[in-house]
């Protein structure tokens, strides 16, 4: 079998032929009747025009809005100023919303806040899916522009089901049905004492969840690994895991299957946590970026 390095060096000779599938196979869209969309390529991402969120979102538009998330992944609306209340009412729709263990809250305990400023860094600069630490990990996540700074702190979404298709036949025969372990103690848990590590640990024992999911409304097969959360593969040897986990990693890192979104104070993106994974780019510091998240409830991975 060919070794990992070997295929870097075939995909470097064949990056012209990677092939970028939107929707499931055989599926085919149909227009929007209640709101503009516009595409902010031709994978992932769309801005949302037409739709104040400070207004009830009724059924109808509802169900048009969770078919453009579902298409494509995330969905960006600008000029939304709304409250924390109207930001968790607006989550709410699409079911339960998480109170975070380890996060700041906002106003209201379901949002939580990211304050950034001269004397707190951005540590979210590491490509990401949210707390699937969690034996059900979030369904999706709306975050919200506060106040940003005059330049940087953009973030970038990756499909994932784009990266698990352009992955080689057999590293996709390879992983298929392989589990891996997620955990909190690398990242929340290392500013933790003893004692409340025990207590959170006792709450969230790590879990382990398939390396590749299947989005439980489209089907597809998406990558299921991150950098911050994903500590090993079960059933390998510690350098054999660690050389494909850093693989799987980096193939969020291609932006044929990324969109990047620049913030504007009251602006508002919510994104499948099931399909992508995130990046927020730490290149603002010392301003200030302030932001806030409602994350949703979802369901066990598999």
């Amino acid at each position: 079998m060919t070794t990992i390095r070997n295929r870097v060096a075939e995909r470097r000779t064949a990056l012209g032929t990677r092939v970028l599938h939107r929707l499931p196979a055989g599926e085919v869209t149909a227009p929007y009747e209640l709101f503009e969309l516009r595409p902010c390529g031709p994978l992932i991402g769309a801005e949302i025009h037409g739709v104040d969120l400070r207004e009830p979102v009724g059924p109808e538009l509802f169900a048009e809005l969770d078919r453009a998330l579902l298409e494509w992944k995330v969905l960006f609306f600008r000029d939304q100023p709304i409250t924390s209340a109207q930001h968790r009412a607006f989550a709410q729709l699409w079911g339960e919303l998480e109170v975070h263990p380890f996060l700041a809250q906002g106003d209201v305990p379901e949002v939580v806040r990211f304050a950034k400023d001269a004397s707190m860094v951005g540590v979210e600069n590491i490509w990401h899916t949210d707390v699937t630490w969690r034996a059900e990990p979030a369904l999706g996540s709306v975050l919200r522009a506060v106040e940003v700074p005059e330049f940087g702190g953009d973030t970038l979404w990756s499909d994932l089901a784009a990266a698990y298709d352009n992955l080689p036949a057999d590293v996709r025969e390879r992983i298929d049905g392989l589990t891996a372990v997620h955990d909190f103690a690398f990242s929340f848990g290392m500013s933790m004492d003893a004692e409340r590590f025990a207590a959170m640990r006792a709450e969230f024992p790590a879990v382990e969840h398939p390396v590749v999911r299947t989005h439980p409304v489209t089907g597809r097969k998406t990558l299921f690994v991150n950098e911050i959360f994903t500590e090993h593969i079960v059933g390998l040897p510690d350098d054999e895991s660690e050389e494909l986990l850093a693989y799987l990693f980096k193939q969020a890192s291609y932006p044929e299957y990324q969109v990047r979104f620049r913030w504007a104070a009251d602006s508002v993106a919510i994104w499948d946590n099931r399909a992508t994974a995130h990046y927020a780019a730490n290149d603002y510091h010392p301003d200030i970026r302030v932001m806030e998240r409602a994350a949703i409830l979802g369901d066990r991975p598999f």
